[in-house]
This record gives structure tokens, sequence and C-alpha cells, in this order.
């Protein structure tokens, strides 16, 4: 990229823009898995807008829905209005979503953001039982904003918010400790009145850590919190912010584990298309809002209902996508413990289409992440010391797709390990 093509950015943008500098190009335009920046160039998309994407871009039957809808002069914005493309969203998710699972949650829309769901779920928990504290575990990630950071583990995103991030605890997350089980320490702070640790609100927890590193709970594990909480009239928090609309296999990332939790952060991939949009998900018996007592400009970002409701008619009236991203996970963790058994000091992990590359030289991991670049596939870091490549490939990936990326993928290591 010559410095006229990039001079306007680094001129005008702030320094906190980030991706930018991991993928030095300029994108024009997307269709499905690919992306093609201004030169023509063309990149398979294994990031998905960070889970955003899990139906590729440009998806033909939600474009043609959202264009037919704005040229109807159907409405953009409507606060929380009641519109047709509102209620149309919400008995599908009705249809599609709760009933079939045997879900009877309300639906809140907080805002455009996974972040304002996670503020807003912490809010209605303290709300609701009266109490201040909520637990969280190591490696979590829940946004950037000061609630969310609250209960995030990664110490530079903490330090950046300038003040004092109070009233949470973090907890081990689901091997941690490297023990087989976790929960010695939680159970019995929680039931010793001398532990110093207060009754919490709540525990927010994803059952796959995606920022942290691609760290997967077991379903056993999740159960016995779910099982913990339930006991002590604590609510649980699952963040499905990144993990949901499909991204493990079923439409809630929760569901293998059995488990039903109190409230439910749903964002990026909700709306389909990559427009924003987020769901808070709760309890009816926990819906205690007074009317206008939590609100925000733009909760009802009707474009982005549209292209939901199409969403979700297109992908979840039966078990076809679920049962395909479980097919195509599987075959990418076999081909992953290929690679790993080809070179040392790598393993991986993962479920459904979200897995991870582990480098134990964790410098090595942000170097095949530009090697890939280079070689026309994007992957971004994750992890503590961003250690982990993840793979957040469209939900839609063909074989063919996957076959390429990840060829891609062996090749980056290959240069990597061979110091080329």
């Amino acid at each position: 990229m010559t410095i006229a093509e990039t001079t306007v950015f680094e001129a005008l943008e702030s320094n906190v823009r980030g991706y930018c500098r991991s993928w030095p190009t300029v994108f024009d335009t997307a269709r499905g898995a690919w992306l093609t920046d201004e030169n023509g160039k063309e990149f398979l998309d294994f990031f998905a807008g960070a889970g955003t994407l899990n139906y590729g871009h440009n998806n033909p039957v939600f474009k043609k829905a959202l264009v037919d809808y704005i040229m109807a002069d159907g409405i953009t914005h409507a606060l929380d209005m009641s519109t047709v493309a509102k209620r149309r969203l919400l008995e599908t998710m009705r249809d599609l979503v709760f009933t079939p699972r045997g879900l009877d949650y309300k639906v809140q829309f907080p805002g455009p953001t996974g972040a304002n769901a996670v503020e807003a779920a912490l809010k209605l928990a303290r709300k609701v039982t009266g109490r201040t504290t909520v637990l969280n575990f190591t490696n979590a990630f829940h946004g950037m904003t000061l609630g969310a950071l609250s209960v995030t583990g990664n110490a530079a995103k903490r330090a950046a918010a300038g003040v004092p991030l109070v009233h949470t605890t973090p907890m081990p997350f689901d091997g941690y400790l490297d023990e087989p089980e976790d929960f010695s320490w939680m159970r019995r702070a929680l039931d010793d009145t001398s532990s110093g640790l207060d009754k919490p609100a709540a525990v927010i927890v994803e059952t796959v850590q995606g920022e942290g590193g691609v760290n997967v709970a077991r379903s056993e594990w999740l159960r016995t919190l779910s099982e913990l909480c339930s006991a002590r009239g604590i609510l649980l928090i699952v963040d499905d912010v990144q993990m949901g609309c499909g991204r493990t296999g079923p439409f809630f990332s929760f569901e293998i584990a059995g488990i039903t939790p109190d409230i439910v952060a749903v964002s990026k991939s909700i709306s389909g298309y990559g427009l924003p949009m987020a769901l808070v998900l709760m309890r009816r018996e926990l819906d205690q809002w007074a009317p206008g007592e939590h609100n925000g400009t733009f909760r009802g970002h009707n474009t982005a209902f549209v292209t939901a409701e199409v969403a979700l008619r297109e992908y979840w009236s039966d078990d076809a996508l679920e049962r395909s991203t479980l097919a195509k996970g599987a075959r990418i963790h076999d081909q992953l413990v290929t690679l790993t058994e080809s070179f040392g000091g790598i393993t991986t992990r993962g479920r459904g289409l979200v897995h991870g590359l582990v480098f134990e030289d964790a410098s090595q991991a942000e170097k095949v992440c530009q090697v890939a670049f280079e070689l026309g596939l994007l992957v971004e870091t994750s992890g503590a010391t961003e250690q982990v490549v993840k793979l957040l490939p469209p939900l839609t990936v063909s074989d063919d797709e996957i076959t390429h990326g990840l060829g891609i993928l062996a090749r980056a290591v290959e240069i990597v390990r061979d110091g080329h």
C-alpha cells in the first residue's frame, strides 16, 4: 500500500485503531467468506468481524430483504416505539428460538453493541437482587465500557479504564487451576460467612472465552456452576455475544450443557448482516425495569430487526446449520490436530466453528497471523499474551474454503517455524 493510500487514516484517525495495523490494506468489497481490497487482492476471512458475520459478508438473502425494506420507506430509527419490523422479529424469536428450546424469556433492546447488553445485564441483576458484587472469571472478556471492564480479566484493558473497577471478584475458569474440580474455593467462600466475600448479585460467564484464548468450558463445569448459583439465589448471566447465534453449533452456546441462564447477553451476529444490534434476554420474573429506567438512542435499529428476522427464518427453522457447523468444526479440529503433530510447541482447542492454535512461544502466534495475511488469510490472535491464533470463519464457509484457509495457515506456521 502506498503512502498516499494510508495518509488520511494516519492523519485523521485516532491512534486507538488496531486491526488496520495487523492488516495494512484498504478493503473495498466483500461477499461470503471473502474480502477484496482496493487493489483487487482477495482475502479469505477467518475473522468474520470478530464473530459478527456468522452468515458471511453481504448474504444475498439478507441484502434483498434490507434493500426492499429501505426502498419501501421502512422505518430506520424508532427508539423503543412499536414497529412492524420489531413485531416480526419478536414473533420469529418466540417461534423459532424460544419455544423450541422451552425458554420463557423477555427481550430487552439495550443498544447497538455487546457491551450495551452486558452493562444492562449487570445493572438488572443488581436491581433485582439488591446486591452489588458480581463474580467473573479469569481470562474473561465482556467489553470495554466500565461495567463490562470490571468483569474482564485482561490487565491492560482494565488499566485503560482510568478509575478503580470495583464490586466484582474473579474466580478460576474451567481448567485455570489444572485441577479436575474448580469450584471448591467458590463454594466455600460463598458459604463461609467469614470468607469476606459478599453474597453476589450474579455470576457472569462465557461458555467459550474467545478473546481470552479460546478457553472451552466443559458441559459438566457449566452445569455445576448453574446448580451452584441456583442453590444460593445468585443470578447466572451468560455472555453469548461472540459464541451465540450458532458459533458453537446450537443457537445458544449454553445449550450443550443443558442449562437455562437467568440472563443472556446477545449481540454480534444476531442481526445477521453485520448491522449493530444487541439483546438482553431475561427470565420473565426478572423483568423489573421501570419504563425508561434503562434506555438508549439506538436501541430501535429497525434495519437490523429486518435482517435479524430473515436470518432466523433462513437458518434456524430447522437444525441444518447446527449440524453443518458441528461437522465443519470436527473437520477443522482434525486438520489442526494433524498440524500440531507436525510442529512441536503447538496445541489446539475449540468447539463448533471457533478454534485456536496455542503457541508455547507466544511471539510466533502474531508472526503466523502476519504471514497468513500476506498469503491471503485473515486470522487474529487472542489470549493473555496473544499466544493463540483464533479461527472464526463464517458458519456458511464451504468445504473448499476450509481446505484453502487451513492450507494457508499450515504454510504460515511452516514459514514462521522455519524462520523464513
